[in-house]
């Protein structure tokens, strides 16, 4: 009797680890699940299209990743141009997403998290200063200058950030991100930007600053 229950506790244990060890997008059941955005069936991911109606272009976007972007109009200086599930039906179900980001002189993509993706970014022009942080209670920074050809790696999940430190040139970096949509919570953002705001005496507590810093940052247009 003990040794059954102390195989059903080694079990249980197992699954638990094994659910946690592929706990990101589904896997394929079928060599395609191209998503069929007028579909208003409401699944976790998009509902796959009638294979017979499948084309080649459901698996093709001219995204004209070899231009530059516009980065004036960002007031942290980037600009992120990401091809998703929604912009190319036939990655619906094969957990991958790409994006090419632009970096003005000191310009940022600024703290985030990609709460279902772990990103790889590759250094195409320019230089970048890279990090990210571990979780409680270490909090850990883990950072390294990127020249062209270099990569790093952001764990999913976890805040990070890219900088150009260069004052005078631009950068340019591809990233890589292990889901069809990896969402992104931009900290400052979500934190001073959010609708309806956060009442400004948890943000004062939680920051340890005056009510009145408080509201001047969420004062800020936070777009």
């Amino acid at each position: 009797m003990a040794s059954s229950s102390c195989f059903l506790l080694f079990m249980a244990i197992l699954a638990l680890v094994s659910w946690q060890a592929v706990a990101s997008d589904p896997s394929p059941l079928q060599d395609l699940c191209v998503a069929d955005n007028s579909s208003h069936v409401l699944v976790n991911g998009f509902v796959c299209k009638d294979p017979k109606v499948v084309t080649a272009e459901d698996f093709f976007l001219a995204a004209k990743l070899d231009m530059p972007r516009d980065t004036k109009m960002s007031k942290v200086g980037s600009n992120v141009t990401l091809i998703n599930v929604m912009k190319l039906p036939g990655l619906n179900t094969l957990g991958i997403s790409l994006a090419r980001i632009d970096y003005a002189p000191l310009g940022e993509n600024p703290p985030h998290t990609h709460p279902r993706a772990t990103e790889i970014l590759t250094v195409l022009e320019g230089t970048l200063y890279v990090g990210f942080v571990t979780s409680n209670t270490d909090n850990k920074l883990f950072s390294k200058v990127l020249n062209k050809g270099d990569v790093f790696v952001f764990p999913q999940g976890l805040i990070h950030f890219q900088f150009n430190p260069n004052p005078y040139k631009p950068a340019v970096a591809i990233a890589a991100l292990s889901s069809q949509n990896p969402g992104a919570i931009t900290i400052a953002n979500a934190i001073f930007g959010s609708k309806p705001m956060i009442s400004d005496d948890v943000l004062a507590k939680a920051f340890q600053v005056e009510k009145n810093t408080v509201d001047w940052l969420q004062a800020q247009f936070w777009g």
